[in-house]
């Protein structure tokens, strides 16, 4: 019987995710498995959430790593805060703020979307405007739409939010080790992201915060949390001090994110943001001399996830699968309304290297000509 693992070749992951991962950390994932109660353990998820708390510059409480991906970050903090007919408000520019609506959705909430152009960042002044007109249980943004390569300006709207009882949720999925995330300085109350973007970690697992006013809404909830496996007053418990027992911990995995998260502090966070905007401006110079156009504005654009305008005159899937099975780089396409119009050139953690850079820009020069 023929393994098909033994066929797995080393790819260059310039995609919109997951990115490339450490040595160290797939040495990390093979490390001996221990019980999910172990005392040892235990150690390492308390080292765990204080890492995350750094990540994050918050010094919530509830900070702790999600069983699942990105996605299930999202379910997490959707599903524990909303009850039926709460008033949500979602800032939308690309596929995952469609994602934020559809799950807040499907949880009976009253939502209103304030829409902005796809490579457009969300305007401040218009959601200042649209939350003085109505009371919102909760807004919801995304700080890094991976869909775009938008940077939102989350700082400017939790100013906005910052004295208001509304809850403030945020999606970081990309950002997280990318770019400078600061929780508690713009008034964040639920940040998540995921491991296989910046973090440089297998997809696996979705570093989760919530403030203390988020904890009171979700304790004053009048229903349960309609879902057993992400509800949060279970799980708490078994990060807290408790240990109480709630669902198996994919054990192998959270060492990968220890040890990911390891690198990065020892590295130095304004240094790895520094690795990535370098590596993006390198990215930029050289599209720029092959005759490419990027999407999005330089203000607003984000260093780890690079939208970049195809050719007319060529086949964007083409030149895709000439990457990857000519030269073993991967890169993404568009997605909805941008679908064969861009690339999407991730530079995101263990992958933001300008020798990686460089490799991708003598493939691509190659492949279009």
């Amino acid at each position: 019987m023929k393994n098909l693992l033994d066929g797995i070749e080393e790819i260059l992951l310039m995609g919109p995710g997951p990115s490339c991962v450490p040595e160290e950390v797939y040495k990390a994932l093979s490390k001996k498995t221990l019980g999910h109660l172990d005392p040892y353990f235990l150690e390492i998820m308390e080292e765990l959430k204080d890492m995350l708390r750094k990540m994050m510059n918050t010094k919530n409480n509830l900070t702790i790593p999600i069983s699942g991906t990105g996605s299930a970050g999202m379910e997490t903090s959707f599903v524990n805060l909303i009850e039926p007919g709460d008033r949500v408000l979602i800032l939308l520019n690309g596929v995952f703020g469609m994602r934020m609506q559809d799950v807040a959705t499907r949880l009976g909430a009253h939502v209103d979307v304030l829409e902005f152009p796809w490579g457009k960042s969300v305007i401040p002044e218009v959601v200042e405007k649209k939350v003085k007109e109505n009371s919102y249980k909760i807004v919801a943004v995304v700080h890094a739409e991976t869909s775009t390569g938008v940077r939102n300006p989350v700082d400017e709207i939790g100013d906005i939010l910052g004295d208001s009882e509304t809850i403030y949720l945020v999606d970081s999925v990309t950002g997280l080790g990318g770019i400078e995330v600061r929780m508690d300085d713009w008034n964040i109350d639920v940040l998540y992201s995921g491991t296989q973007k910046c973090l440089s970690c297998p997809p696996g697992l979705a570093p989760l915060s919530f403030s203390d006013r988020a904890m009171a809404k979700l304790n004053a909830r009048k229903t349960k949390v309609p879902n057993w496996y992400l509800d949060l007053t279970m799980i708490a418990n078994y990060w807290g001090q408790n240990r109480v027992y709630h669902h198996t911990a994919p054990v192998n995995m959270l060492y990968g994110l220890y040890q990911a998260l390891f690198l990065i502090l020892e590295e130095g966070p304004e240094n790895v943001f520094r690795r990535h905007l370098d590596a993006h401006k390198m990215l930029v110079a050289g599209l720029e001399e092959i005759g490419l156009k990027m999407l999005v504005e330089e203000k607003w654009r984000l260093p780890m996830l690079n939208a970049v305008c195809t050719p007319d005159n060529k086949d964007e899937l083409s030149i895709r699968r000439r990457l990857r099975s000519e030269h073993k780089i991967e890169i993404g396409g568009g997605l909805g309304p941008l679908s064969g119009k861009i690339w999407r050139i991730g530079l995101m953690g263990h992958t933001a290297r300008q020798e990686n850079v460089s490799r991708l820009l003598r493939a691509l020069k190659s492949v279009l000509s």
